[in-house]
């Protein structure tokens, strides 16, 4: 699975990076002080590391330059939204830069945008002991293949992506059918009943009566 390390001060902002990039299937965790940040790149193999410039013990701009020769793509976030500051981010090898305030899935598309173009794009979602393979639309549980119809497999992504957030039934029927709700669920209440059987794990999908579907975490 692709590992990001977040380095980030701000515990909060620290804490709300790590939510959402593994919602988004990444492997992330963060360290809250440059050195601790260097120590980390010394010892694991990082896919792709988002680094605040105003960090304590070592700062940012020291960081990126003892990253660069890994061959590691950075993406600067920082307070600092000057066009001085982002010209000179971008100069010492940030691959982009994110100022603050930020929106949390603009973070996500910038990093999927670095990642691909490093070749680098997670190809995988893992949850519990499922495996979905994103680029083969393939799912392992248990280390055994469950085949799903393209709606189950849907249906099934979107419910890992958003795993512990209550999405109403409106709102899954038109993400995975792509049509409008008329208000008739029956359609979507059989296909998550078919993927607890396939999964064999009928409390995996909680149901909330009147309003819809949350993937356990």
């Amino acid at each position: 699975m692709t590992k990001i390390l977040i380095a980030e001060d701000e515990i909060a902002i620290a804490e709300l990076l790590k939510i959402g990039l593994t919602k988004a299937g990444y492997n992330s965790e963060y360290v809250l002080d440059g050195e601790s940040a260097a120590d980390k790149i010394e010892t694991i193999n990082y896919d792709l590391i988002i680094l605040d410039i105003m960090l304590p013990e070592i700062d940012g701009y020291e960081l990126i330059e003892y990253i660069e020769p890994m061959n590691i793509p950075v993406i600067f976030i920082t307070a600092k939204g000057s066009l001085k500051d982002r010209v000179r981010g971008l100069r010492m090898g940030a691959d982009d830069y994110i100022v603050k305030p930020f929106e949390l899935d603009e973070v996500v598309a910038r990093v999927e945008s670095v990642l691909r173009r490093y070749g680098k794009i997670n190809g995988s979602i893992v949850y519990n002991d499922i495996e979905i393979n994103t680029k083969m639309r393939q799912v392992i549980k248990a280390n055994n293949e469950i085949i799903l119809t393209p709606k189950e497999y849907e249906l099934l992504l979107i419910l890992i992506q958003n795993k512990n957030v209550l999405l109403n039934r409106e709102d899954l029927f038109e993400k995975v059918w792509e049509r409008e709700f008329t208000g008739d669920s029956r359609t979507l209440d059989l296909h998550i009943q078919r993927l607890r059987k396939k999964l064999d794990d009928k409390d995996i999908i909680k149901s909330v009566y009147g309003i819809g579907y949350m993937m356990k975490g």
